[in-house]
């Protein structure tokens, strides 16, 4: 092979994009609670209630390329203004994610991952309340790609703000 050709191999070979990688190495129940603090009088009651999902996720390096991303989950349900019952779920998954841009790295894990976890977590509050006594309560679908562009909203508003007092 000539030095012209292996010159062209080193530059080709150096335009290649970088590997990318996305695994999940394991989904798991890190802590999950549920409370039914007026039952058995609940019980009793003509049951219409009234669903309070919160929502959160978090997210922590493990090590090189490897993370746990965290959906919290806390379902509160009401009966005529008394509380029914309340779940409250941690579903956590280890990911590796490798070769990723920061922008995309931030999307796969407030986004992507949490949205992996959902069904899982969908499925313990499901079965919490049917445990509990209750009708199970089966959540509907989440649109974690808008809650990850609102909370990205909400912390470049912040950061302009603060920004802003800054300067004045």
């Amino acid at each position: 092979m000539s030095e012209k050709e292996e010159s062209s191999k080193t530059v080709e070979a150096s335009t290649e994009a970088p590997q990318q990688t996305f695994e999940i190495q394991k989904i798991y129940l890190k802590d999950a609670s549920f409370e039914s603090p007026q039952s058995p009088a609940m019980f009793q009651e003509k049951w219409e209630p009234a669903t309070n999902l919160q929502i959160g996720t978090k997210q922590q390096k493990l090590g090189d390329n490897v993370y746990e991303v965290i959906l919290n989950l806390t379902a509160t349900i009401t009966v005529n203004e008394t509380t029914a019952f309340l779940a409250e779920i941690q579903q956590a998954g280890i990911f590796t994610l490798a070769g990723f841009e920061e922008d995309a790295l931030a999307h796969l894990l407030g986004s992507y991952c949490p949205n992996a976890l959902f069904p899982f977590a969908r499925e313990v509050i499901s079965d919490l309340s049917t445990k509990g006594g209750f009708p199970p309560l089966l959540l509907a679908p989440i649109n974690f790609d808008a809650l990850f562009a609102q909370r990205q909203q909400e912390e470049a508003q912040a950061k302009s703000d603060a920004d802003g007092e800054v300067k004045h």
